[in-house]
């Protein structure tokens, strides 16, 4: 039957050519228009905030850009502070803390400079881990809710996000288009080397504050690594929480054409398969995209990168084996391996720290990346009760 339908067409379309080019119509399909542009703030880790009010409260919350979301969400305190009611739901979501009910917030709207995107379902989520990560209250998360609307080009030179409606656009003639699998979250093909070399789907990750990540079950099958690393523990935060995770180097990541060598890299034991293995390995974080500006065209399928003026920086690699945490408006010591750096410079949990190195600014961001020069030793100021210590932290290379 397949057989005769094929011949039928093929008949016509040799006796009727000329009804056929006249019935024949091509669309063009229209330009994409700018419709605003802000400014972001890039925090440690590479991490992307960006500022936006809700609803019809009139204060401007702070949202992370991450295309590792599946849709958008409100912190749990925001909503206590600003009376938001939300519904209990049996929707469920997942982070690397667990699973968990989420109720929600439907059909508002979210306000950025000069657009308005209305009819979302924001989930209520707790944040509490991220303000204290960043030192700085974070709001909510924007993710695939948002940028399936809309073209958004990131220019990481300017720190400014432009938006445009969906449409034909001009990518910049150098760099390189790349094409994910698009579920609500994109999917990137990516080449890998350490012990041998191998090709598999990694999340592209922009709320990811790292490099790169596998899970400890791909990184065992796949036998990628080589047999002499040593990972070292140490502490990772995301959605649920704290958790314990492996730090170490892989060779090179190949994304696209762009080769990074050296990669700090977190191995997560995935218990609750967040990142979908066998499907897919872990993610590419944003330690590493933030050094291409970048066109996320969710509506075409398609991810520009353009090498920027972060593209040869060099990664960090130092370890020091604690957590700083901005707590009641203090940065203190949260966390200490036992056997690290932290734990041999006598650091205790509860540690105010005053001054990194020369640094009295009390600003979370510039001391952790202070902290992350290797073969280096520090002095850290902390107040310990009543009493200021001057501690020597001398940090170690992953490499």
């Amino acid at each position: 039957m397949r057989k005769s339908i094929l011949t039928i067409l093929l008949f016509a379309h040799c006796v009727l050519p000329c009804f056929i080019c006249q019935a024949q119509e091509i669309l063009s399909q229209p330009r994409a228009k700018l419709l605003t542009r802000f400014p972001f703030k890039l925090y440690n880790g590479g991490v992307m905030v960006i500022q936006a009010r809700f609803g019809n409260i009139p204060d401007t919350l702070n949202f992370v850009l991450d295309t590792g979301s599946g849709g958008i969400s409100i912190d749990s305190s925001t909503c206590a502070e600003f009376k938001i009611a939300s519904k209990a739901t049996d929707t469920t979501i997942t982070g690397i803390g667990g699973i968990r009910k989420v109720p929600f917030i439907f059909d508002e709207t979210l306000h950025l400079t000069g657009l308005d995107v209305k009819h979302l379902n924001f989930h209520v989520n707790n944040y509490e881990v991220l303000t204290s990560v960043y030192g700085e209250k974070i709001d909510g998360i924007i993710g695939y809710s948002f940028f399936s609307k809309y073209i958004v080009s990131i220019n990481f030179d300017s720190t400014v996000i432009e938006v445009y409606s969906p449409g034909k656009i001009n990518y910049p003639k150098q760099g390189t288009t790349l094409h994910p699998v698009f579920t609500a979250l994109p999917i990137q093909w990516a080449n890998i080397k350490d012990r041998k070399k191998l090709g598999y789907n990694f999340y592209f990750d922009t709320g990811a504050g790292l490099c790169f990540l596998m899970s400890e079950q791909f990184a065992k099958d796949s036998g990628v690594l080589l047999s002499r690393r040593k990972p070292l523990i140490t502490q990772a935060q995301g959605l649920g929480g704290k958790l314990e995770m492996r730090l170490t180097v892989i060779k090179e990541i190949k994304l696209g054409p762009y080769r990074f060598r050296q990669v700090p890299t977190y191995l997560y034991d995935d218990q609750f398969n967040v990142t979908s293995f066998p499907f897919t390995g872990g993610l590419i974080g944003n330690d590493l995209l933030r050094r291409f500006n970048m066109i996320i065209n969710y509506p075409k399928r398609e991810i520009h990168l353009l090498p920027n003026s972060r593209f040869k920086e060099s990664f960090d690699y130092a370890y020091t084996g604690i957590g700083i945490y901005y707590e009641n408006g203090k940065i203190v010591v949260g966390d200490i391996v036992e056997g690290s750096p932290g734990a041999k410079a006598k650091f205790m949990v509860d540690d105010e720290v005053y001054a990194v190195g020369n640094n009295f600014s009390h600003n979370i961001n510039t001391y952790k990346n202070i902290l992350q020069t290797p073969n280096e030793e520090i002095k850290v100021i902390v107040k310990r009760g009543q009493e200021l210590i001057i501690l020597s932290l001398y940090t170690l290379s992953i490499r």
